[in-house]
């Protein structure tokens, strides 16, 4: 059985890991390989804010990855800084908080008709003044998948760990002024 962190931990990890990353650190390095998104059916026209998604690899032995949106700052992405928002459990999307919370989107309320729910633009979504890194987490929450079944057997601390994994993987190296000491909590 594995050992549980306690919540606010996590929370403070994160907070560490992000108040070291200088603002003006291009996020998403070539190996998160991500892809940029312009549109998307339902909205009307091209995006006003820069959509940036795709998986990252966190356990090579059982190919696990978590998958991601980051939707940079509509403000002066160079100094507001990171959220980074995991709604987390198992079958749990961050989708709901991009579309249902705080993210740039919103599903119009409207009888359904049989065609795709129509989109619009949230003028006060978070990412006015911050960018905000949307995961889900841990594998097996949303699309984050493995593929070997081993992969989901996953605990607050390996949870954790590939959590970091994923940050130290999704920042270029040059971005981390300082990385957080995480051998033991």
């Amino acid at each position: 059985m594995e050992a549980q962190v306690p919540r606010p931990l996590r929370l403070i990890f994160l907070l560490c890991f992000f108040s070291a990353l200088p603002r003006r650190c291009r996020f998403l390095a070539a190996e998160a390989a991500p892809t940029l998104v312009a549109s998307l059916p339902g909205f009307d026209g091209p995006l006003p804010f820069r959509l940036e998604t795709g998986y990252v690899t966190v356990d090579e032995q059982n190919g696990s990855e978590l998958f991601y949106y980051f939707i940079e700052s509509e403000g002066d992405s160079r100094s507001d800084p990171v959220i980074v928002w995991i709604t987390g459990g198992d079958r749990c999307s961050v989708l709901s908080a991009l579309l249902f919370e705080i993210g740039p989107l919103k599903l119009i309320g409207e009888p359904y008709n049989g065609t795709i729910p129509r989109l619009r633009y949230h003028p006060y979504a978070w990412t006015k003044v911050a960018s905000v890194l949307f995961v889900d987490s841990p594998v097996g929450a949303g699309f984050s998948f493995s593929r070997d079944p081993r992969g989901y057997d996953v605990g607050e601390v390996s949870s954790s760990l590939q959590l970091k994994k994923f940050l130290t993987k999704l920042a270029p190296p040059n971005c981390l002024v300082h990385r957080p000491r995480l051998g033991h909590f």
